[in-house]
């Protein structure tokens, strides 16, 4: 594991141990943040430990042309219940991220200092959103950051069954028709591979950057 510096630069990825456990320290300026999506690295962290970067070995991946939607995914669209927007409140969605009880899951990982960071990539139009509304209530919705051609998910929420897994597959369906190479999901995640998310290696996945 290597010690960051406050040079903006980050070990090969291939140096990573067996958990994807790359390097710790640093911070979570504009500048390190991009440099290491760009790298196939991300922040992962609890609350009052040092900042933790990660690269995995296997990468979750899900390309947009193999999108499994349910049966009864395509009967709630159907329905026309909720609406869908992107990039409406970013802040409100990364709120309800980092404060929603999560199943087996004791407290977030998004810190009070994660959330101002991607705040701040927001407002330069690199972190986006995704809102699922029902009514006038944000019942759903997901954040994370637009290279270009890949999009890399942070975190997700539902408030309402199944608005999270909305919120994702409007926003695949979008990127697919902007040409987008594929949605990068991080770490394995049954929710998301019951959407047909994928786990490629580390080298593959970084040709697509």
């Amino acid at each position: 594991m290597y010690l960051l510096s406050k040079d903006l630069v980050f070990p090969p990825v291939e140096l990573a141990n067996k958990d994807g456990l790359l390097a710790v320290g640093g911070d979570l300026s504009l500048e390190r943040l991009i440099l290491a999506y760009k790298s196939g690295i991300f922040p992962w962290y609890n609350p009052g430990e040092p900042i933790i970067w990660y690269s995995p070995k296997e990468r979750m991946v899900l390309f947009p042309k193999d999108l499994k939607i349910s049966k009864s995914m395509r009967q709630l669209i159907k329905k026309n219940k909720f609406k869908v927007t992107f990039n409406q409140n970013f802040e409100a969605v990364i709120s309800n991220c980092k404060t929603i009880e999560r199943e087996g899951q004791g407290g977030t990982w998004i810190t009070d200092e994660m959330q101002e960071a991607y705040i701040k990539l927001h407002k330069q139009g690199i972190a986006k959103s995704v809102e699922v509304w029902l009514e006038n209530e944000l019942v759903g919705g997901l954040y994370g950051v637009d290279l270009g051609t890949v999009f890399c998910g942070e975190s997700m929420f539902s408030k309402v069954s199944n608005t999270s897994k909305l919120a994702f597959i409007y926003l695949v369906q979008k990127l697919e028709k902007e040409n987008y190479k594929l949605i990068d999901c991080q770490v394995y995640n049954p929710h998301l591979e019951s959407l047909g998310a994928d786990e490629i290696s580390r080298e593959e996945f970084l040709t697509y950057l």
